[in-house]
């Protein structure tokens, strides 16, 4: 991720160079204090407009690029310096909100709180804006976050940064202004080469790994925005199948001779979703994706019924080694049953025995597992439905697909047998299924109050 960051930069550092040949800041990699003097001067003619707007554009691109040949002790130290010196006054807040405060008449109030709104503004935000107007400044930016990411918890000045970041790539990466297209075998070779880079969930091992899962049963959906042509924002690898697919290895085979022709299919899987880009976390790119790919699907596919996921449970494992640690919860943790199923020996090592289980190394085998299944799948249902960070799911990707309006259909035993399924979700996977007519009103009641929707199957695992 980092190397693919770098390449990115120094090819766009060329192209600034380039195009700025008189206006270059020069600056030693690791900053030091006579050259934050120099890119200090830089950024507020920038800021101020200085020279008109073209100027400001020019010196835009020459921050960036100045920027780009920096060390990290260097990116640390032009972090530090936006967090610092470019926020807003704190003086003349205080003096727009007295002005707000004196206000008398209505349109003196709104003028003062117009005055206020701008004043709160920090500075540097109307810099990081500079760079959406020039060539290869969005993907900058969102580079530039991601060169930030570690550093936001570092101190609160840095998570403002961040804040202000975010806030700029959320409004220029709105669901409104994003393309969807298919990706084929026929599309653009960059475009090809991107899903072997970005994919987020099962690798791609090869070219004919990638021709298999773009063939006739299988379709690839991506988010394209237009200041980054040929470049996915997110993208969906989806498997028509016959039912809703319970395991993973039948959709990553893909031998010919159990191909499906499109037509003979009735069920839409949606196996892998890849957020190309980790200065976008945060931003809201998924919400309804797989809405727009349903809605894409029935209209040339009429012969589907059902969509659903077959998706990972990433943060199981640690979860469930985080509540084995805590020994005031683990009264709660299993039913008698589940002890008894567990340790029939000695149902009081229950605890200690999924204990061993949560940290071994390497996927155990089936008939090892067995006495575990009831106690791993309530778990995970508790875990994808119960628990929460706010209002939302623990699980990053439950969070993702009940975001997307899809309701918790079935949680699958060792449906991904393999280490890295074991490392994910302790081999499990769950369905999240997609029912059209639901998928608003199911959006909806999620992002408003935190409702999540669970087919029969899991309420019984809950019980």
């Amino acid at each position: 991720m980092a190397d693919r960051r770098l390449d990115r930069m120094l090819r766009q550092v060329r192209r600034w160079r380039g195009s700025t040949p008189s206006e270059g800041l020069k600056l030693d990699p690791a900053l030091p204090d006579n050259d934050i003097k120099k890119l200090r001067r830089t950024i507020d003619d920038c800021i101020e407009g200085r020279g008109g707007e073209v100027a400001a554009r020019r010196r835009a691109t020459t921050i960036g690029a100045a920027f780009s040949e920096l060390d990290p002790v260097g990116r640390r130290r032009f972090f530090d310096l936006l967090a610092n010196e470019y926020d807003h006054e704190d003086d003349a807040v205080d003096h727009a909100i007295a002005k707000v405060v004196q206000s008398t008449e209505p349109d003196q109030r709104r003028r003062a709180e117009r005055e206020l709104l701008q004043t709160l503004q920090p500075r540097r935000e109307r810099l990081l804006r500079r760079f959406v107007g020039i060539d290869g400044g969005l993907p900058f930016l969102i580079d530039l976050r991601e060169e930030l990411l570690p550093h936001r918890k570092a101190t609160g000045s840095l998570a403002a940064v961040d804040e202000d970041l975010r806030n700029i790539l959320t409004s220029w990466f709105d669901v409104a202004l994003l393309r969807l297209e298919r990706i084929e075998w026929s599309s653009a070779a960059s475009t090809l080469e991107k899903l072997i880079e970005y994919e987020a969930v099962h690798a791609i091992e090869s070219w004919e790994d990638l021709k298999g899962r773009l063939g006739p049963d299988r379709r690839c959906y991506g988010y394209f925005h237009p200041s980054m042509p040929g470049e996915p924002v997110i993208f969906v690898e989806v498997a028509l199948t016959k039912g809703i697919a319970r395991d993973l290895p039948p959709l990553l085979d893909h031998d010919d001779a159990d191909r499906l022709e499109s037509t003979d299919t009735d069920t839409a899987i949606f196996y892998s979703i890849s957020n190309c880009h980790q200065g976008l976390s945060g931003v809201s790119l998924g919400d309804l994706l797989i809405k727009r790919v349903v809605e894409e699907l029935s209209a040339t596919l009429p012969n589907l019924t059902t969509f659903s996921t077959l998706s990972p449970i990433p943060g199981f494992r640690s979860w469930l080694q985080q509540q084995l640690a805590d020994e005031a919860t683990h009264h709660e943790l299993l039913t008698e049953d589940e002890r008894t199923s567990i340790a029939p020996d000695d149902p009081a090592r229950a605890i200690e025995r999924l204990a061993s289980l949560a940290t071994a190394s390497s996927p155990p085998s089936a008939e090892t597992l067995e006495p575990f299944r009831p106690a791993l799948l309530r778990l995970a249902a508790r875990y994808l439905t119960v628990e929460r960070r706010g209002s939302r799911a623990l699980d990053p990707v439950a969070n993702f697909h009940l975001s997307n309006g899809s309701r918790v259909e079935q949680i699958n035993w060792r449906a991904n047998p393999g280490l890295a399924g074991w490392e994910r979700g302790m081999g499990m996977m769950v369905n999240y299924r997609y029912v059209p007519d639901s998928i608003e009103s199911n959006h909806d009641k999620y992002v408003m109050d935190g409702s999540i929707e669970t087919a029969g199957d899991v309420e019984r695992l809950l019980r």
